[in-house]
């Protein structure tokens, strides 16, 4: 569904479409010296009657045959700032859910709620409401924390407690509040679906409202439409969604934000700007930021001089400039940079990019400006990028607001066209993006004229997946042999981003786990990993690989699968039909070359081969198998070329088509040769 026209929260809480500009908030410590007054929370303490109609209801309402669904679920998103102190944004949860199956007993019977950072998560109580009516207290002693995981340095813990006696045909509530410190709800994102059914989602809202403060609360609703604002008690407004079906995760689908119903809510001032207005402006005010960020001096000049040498073209001057910030300027992000906590935190700011070369090391952020500032020394036309991310909301010009443009690049000028670059994300190679900010709307600032473009879109030529196997097959079905697997492009950068920096223990035992390709059986030694913090070269993983029972043996035939890297993979795309739309991440290759040494004494009995398939101007899968002429190795080969003309995203109407193909390419991969014994 469209997106709903933009509405204001606050003093006139109903504005007219696309009207935001975005502006920071001023700092919080100015409204706390304002002294602003303590809000009430609007919550009540007392737990809402359970009806008799609940009770009763036996089967699910929003979604049949679902184990579980939610009778409501409340949320109260209160800005508030108490004398003296900053402001902060409180989110109190009420949640009430009807037990249909002992699936959804297991499912919900235990419950976490996740939180991280500054997020301090308390005041959590629940009952059970059994279908005689007999009422369970949840203790405050079965509350306890624990931690889910640690991702990129960042600790996700959790409140977890079991419900008591719950049981098919219960009613289960529980609440909790969320305190968010030194923030408000300033470009936060509120979520109408969630992992269950829900009859009624309702959300009260309390705009910051301060003489201080001259912002007004706005929100932009996505994929679906909610009810309008009703003014409530105590300065909230609500408004609410009806019978909203769970969300069910799909195979490659696209970010969450751009398929599930939500809802972003924001500050903004009064002003009115139409897109296309809103657009050249920024553009021009971020033009006139960033160049003060760029300054160009002798030294910057020399160095600029020095790396490019002797280079003669555009393109290899700019890539010896791109390959120098990489070379000589330690990136404080990267984990594999050698540098300790305390270097990254003990270091001093830089504050040009003639700071960023003295000091050798920099943020991603300081490091693309270093390579701006190099290029313009060397003469290049030069721009900052606002950048979108297609792994996330998708971005629309009518929206006019810097929030959807939130990544950012370094924009050159070769001939009439932008080349974007991003010396800043360690292992992205020359002439590539992060896969995120490939393919998307980029405002290129500039002083008079900036423009909306789109960033380029690397070929499959650029992400390849280049495999081979050396096997030798035993009489009882074992097979063993050498592998090496190489990664470029997209696939080394996602590789090497999450391994950068691990032990060596550490990095073995998760290639060996994935070297297992889905194998249980499978035995990996000899582990080897090259050029990990190489940006350019591609990720080489090897190894040495035994697996018991990888061909089937009946009598005098051993049957075997040629596509050793395909064994036992299960199909991309199992449901007959599709809810969302199919998005590749980027265009790819893969090029597998298998050799298979027969056993002594046996031959080969079927000699039908598995067949190449094409899809047109998206790409074309080509195999082959055959059979020495001394008839002692099989030889597979198997390239598979996607996304050839940029496409990656597909209809849901285009999904009979995209799994059709796929399922004919997973027929040719499970193609199984029949390997006979001579003589007997």
């Amino acid at each position: 569904m469209p997106e709903q026209e933009e509405r204001r929260l606050g003093y006139n809480y109903q504005f007219p479409k696309n009207t935001e500009v975005f502006l920071r908030i001023p700092s919080l410590a100015v409204l706390a010296a304002a002294g602003l007054a303590a809000v009430p929370a609007l919550f009540a303490a007392d737990w809402k009657p359970v009806t008799p109609a609940e009770l009763a209801q036996s089967a699910p309402k929003v979604e049949k045959d679902a184990d579980a669904e939610a009778l409501f679920w409340e949320v109260h998103v209160l800005d508030e700032a108490q004398s003296g102190q900053y402001p902060h944004s409180v989110f109190t949860h009420y949640v009430r859910i009807k037990i249909f199956t002992d699936r959804g007993k297991e499912k919900f019977g235990t419950l976490d709620i996740a939180y991280a950072g500054r997020t301090h998560v308390s005041d959590i109580a629940g009952r059970t409401t059994k279908a005689n009516g007999e009422t369970l207290e949840l203790k405050k002693d079965a509350v306890f924390d624990r931690t889910l995981v640690r991702t990129g340095g960042l600790k996700v813990r959790a409140k977890s407690f079991a419900m008591p006696g719950v049981e098919p045909g219960s009613i289960i509530e529980y609440r909790w509040k969320e305190s968010h410190e030194d923030m408000l709800a300033d470009y936060v994102r509120i979520y109408f679906q969630r992992d269950i059914p829900v009859q009624f989602v309702k959300y009260y809202i309390k705009p910051l409202v301060h003489p201080y403060f001259p912002y007004g609360m706005r929100s932009i609703t996505f994929h679906f439409q909610n009810s309008p604002f009703m003014k409530e008690a105590n300065g909230f407004y609500s408004t609410y969604a009806e019978n909203v079906p769970a969300f069910h995760e799909e195979p490659r689908m696209p970010a969450e934000a751009q398929v599930k119903p939500w809802m972003l809510l924001y500050y903004a001032p009064d002003t009115k700007l139409n897109p296309e207005k809103y657009w050249i402006e920024r553009g021009r005010e971020l033009y006139k930021d960033w160049k003060q960020s760029i300054k160009v001096n002798d030294e910057v000049r020399r160095a600029a001089d020095k790396a490019i040498g002797d280079a003669k073209s555009d393109d290899e001057r700019l890539r010896r400039l791109f390959e120098f910030c990489r070379r000589e300027i330690k990136n404080t992000a990267d984990q594999g940079s050698g540098l300790t906590a305390g270097g990254r935190s003990d270091r001093k700011e830089n504050k040009t990019p003639a700071d960023t070369l003295r000091q050798g090391l920099g943020t991603p952020r300081e490091i693309n400006l270093l390579f701006a500032a190099l290029a313009a020394a060397a003469g290049f036309d030069v721009r900052l990028a606002r950048v979108g991310d297609r792994d996330d909301v998708a971005f629309r010009a009518d929206l006019a607001n810097m929030y959807f443009l939130r990544s950012y690049d370094i924009a050159v000028k070769l001939g009439d066209a932008w080349k974007f670059f991003d010396a800043g994300s360690t292992y992205v190679p020359y002439g590539m993006l992060m896969w995120q900010e490939e393919g998307v709307a980029a405002l290129v600032t500039d002083p008079r004229e900036p423009a909306l473009v789109v960033t380029p879109l690397s070929g499959p030529e650029r992400s390849t997946e280049r495999r081979r196997a050396a096997l030798t097959l035993g009489e009882d079905g074992t097979v063993e042999g050498d592998v090496t697997i190489e990664y470029s492009g997209h696939f080394a950068t996602g590789r090497k981003n999450r391994i950068a920096g691990d032990s060596d223990e550490k990095l073995e035992d998760e290639i060996k786990e994935a070297a297992k390709l889905g194998m249980s059986t499978a035995e990996v030694t000899n582990v080897k990993v090259e050029n990990v913090n190489d940006p350019e070269k591609p990720l080489r993983e090897s190894f040495h690989i035994r697996v018991p029972g990888y061909a089937q043996r009946t009598g005098k035939r051993l049957f075997v699968q040629p596509a050793f890297f395909q064994f036992n993979e299960a199909p991309l795309f199992t449901a007959s039909e599709r809810k969302y739309p199919i998005m590749f991440r980027y265009p790819w290759a893969e090029d597998d070359d298998v050799t298979i040494d027969i056993p002594a004494g046996y031959d080969l009995d079927n000699a039908e081969a598995p067949h190449s398939l094409a899809f047109g101007p998206i790409g074309k899968y080509m195999v082959g198998l055959t059979l020495t002429t001394d008839r002692r190795k099989l030889h597979y080969a198997r390239k598979l070329i996607f996304g050839d003309s940029g496409a990656v995203y597909f209809p849901v109407e285009g999904y009979p088509q995209v799994k059709f193909a796929f399922d004919q390419m997973h027929q040719q991969d499970g193609h199984v040769v029949t390997l006979k014994q001579a003589g007997r």
